[in-house]
């Protein structure tokens, strides 16, 4: 049930604070709000005051204009707002001088279509590691979509970490590559003895270019990009990719089929968080825990390429419903896992739970606060753990949730356990839907037939990965391609959290504290 609707309050509010609002639309699940250049940070800093959470923001080329967009959320409400600078010099007040979430997002806007963010506290290059020239904005349209290549790309030497200063202390470089097969990321630790004093990430070196190979595709060659933004979000990425295509074209899906998309979601959410478990414990030298974990993981994979053809379920969702069926030995099948995974947990679960050395090393580290948690933005079991309730399934419902009620677990103590333990709590949750979606399969249409939209319609997919909010623009251009596509991962907001939560931990902790989070890399570097 949502709460009063804020919204007219606050559009009252921006009129007497002398802010415009020039346009007014509906895009899916949120208002669009356009207003002049020179409010755009007035707006947030107004926006904070009625406690409105930064969620994404992204910029597209329009002939002689830059459309710059951020998205705000409370009590599930979304309200997109959207400005318009001037091609060639543009520029904008900087929204992270307000919003610390939305510093990384100006950054790769700046990197990627040349906007300068006046005012911005950190206008270090982000997404840019000498691929291309500083003059050279790769989302701009004339920039060709194979890029302009050297022979050899300049080393990535001179960006400017922060130093480390004084008796004692000393710097800890690490990456960007990794043992294994992890995916590249820096991390610069300055650390005095063994405790950390402050750490940087350097992220983006598996940049794709995902936003400007979109652009020209059709809608099915999109949902095969969306799937491959982050392999483990697979299904995550390509629905909320679909649901906005889907309201850009004016499409209902059937009902069948948005149960098996649920089915889907929540098989990945378990597979993942399954996985994260096992990892947080081999992280701290308890190989049992990693090796049951990992095992029932293995099984539960087995059991999605035997029933949908593919282990992380793959190109399953497609624009206007689903390219798989869920049968009645199928479902059968699906819960007699979910028992058997249930029997399982609940023998491994006491051997944590008793573990005295085990909690030693969890509980109390990695303590991120609720105050920078709500800060930052943190998404999914990272804020959810730090005392932020919000999940799309409930507060933001689509179908099938708006069917169902969603059990939300929240913990407060904010350390690694608390990011475990909601882990855990919520592949209860995840099991229990998985059961409830395949009861209420009623025979039906697996596909709704494809509309072809006008250019220049565009559409909002906010759906709640297991990450956390995954919200992805979607914009048409003529012949039924794409003209613009921005997905925005958990993982671009939850990333920042990790140098908050590891100080004044020891240097060792900082593997653990890390996987609690575990951020994608390649959801976040498009």
């Amino acid at each position: 049930m949502h709460a009063p609707n804020w919204k007219a309050d606050f559009l009252k509010q921006t009129d007497e604070a002398g802010i415009t609002v020039e346009q007014q639309l509906t895009i899916g699940p949120a208002d669009l709000w356009q207003i002049p250049s020179d409010d755009w940070q007035r707006f947030a800093q107004l926006a904070l005051q009625h406690n409105l959470r930064w969620a994404a923001g992204w910029a597209e080329q329009a002939r002689e204009w830059f459309l710059i967009n951020a998205c705000f959320e409370k009590e599930g409400r979304y309200v997109l707002l959207r400005t318009r600078v001037h091609n060639p010099k543009p520029e904008l007040p900087s929204q992270a001088t307000v919003y610390p979430a939305a510093s990384r997002s100006e950054r790769h806007t700046q990197d990627m279509f040349g906007v300068n963010f006046a005012g911005h506290p950190d206008n270090r290059p982000w997404t840019r590691h000498k691929a291309w020239p500083k003059t050279r904005y790769p989302l701009r349209k004339n920039f060709p979509v194979q890029g302009e290549p050297e022979a050899v790309t300049p080393p990535d030497r001179d960006y400017a970490f922060v130093k480390a200063y004084g008796a004692g202390v000393y710097e800890i470089p690490v990456g960007p590559v990794h043992a294994g097969i992890i995916e590249p990321g820096h991390f610069r630790f300055q650390a005095m003895g063994e405790t950390i004093l402050n750490l940087e990430e350097r992220l983006g070196y598996v940049h794709k270019g995902i936003e400007k190979i979109a652009e020209g595709r059709t809608p099915e060659q999109l949902a095969r990009l969306a799937g491959r933004v982050s392999g483990d979000t697979t299904v995550g990425h390509c629905w909320a990719a679909c649901l906005a295509m889907e309201r850009a074209a004016g499409i209902e899906i059937p009902p069948r089929a948005t149960l098996i998309r649920g089915i889907l979601a929540e098989r990945e959410r378990v597979a993942n968080h399954l996985d994260d478990m096992g990892a947080i414990c081999n992280d701290v030298g308890f190989a049992f825990a990693h090796m049951q974990f990992a095992r029932l993981r293995e099984l539960w994979l087995r059991c999605n390429e035997q029933l949908f053809g593919h282990r992380l379920l793959m190109d399953k969702i497609v624009p206007g419903g689903v390219d798989c069926d869920v049968s009645e030995q199928a479902g059968i099948a699906i819960k007699r896992g979910i028992y058997q995974l249930k029997v399982e947990l609940g023998e491994v679960l006491p051997a944590l739970d008793l573990n005295s050395s085990l909690e030693d090393r969890l509980y109390t580290a990695g303590l991120l606060p609720e105050a920078i948690a709500a800060a930052f933005g943190a998404l999914g079991f990272v804020g959810r753990a730090s005392g932020q309730d919000f999940d799309v399934r409930r507060d933001a419902p689509y179908a099938p949730y708006d069917r169902l009620t969603v059990k939300v677990p929240v913990e407060t103590q904010a350390d690694i356990a608390s990011r475990f333990w909601v882990r855990y709590k919520e592949i209860s949750v995840a099991l229990k839907l998985i059961g409830q979606f395949i009861d209420l399969l009623s025979p039906g249409d697996l596909r709704s037939a494809w509309k072809t939209p006008e250019a220049g319609h565009e559409g909002l997919g906010i759906v709640e990965g297991w990450r956390g909010e995954i919200i992805t623009y979607i914009r048409f251009d003529a012949g039924n391609t794409i003209a613009r596509c921005y997905p925005r991962d958990p993982s671009l907001l939850n990333w920042p959290v990790l140098e908050k939560l590891v100080l004044d931990n020891i240097v060792p902790d900082f593997p653990v504290c890390n996987k609690s989070v575990n951020g994608s890399y390649s959801g976040h570097d498009l």
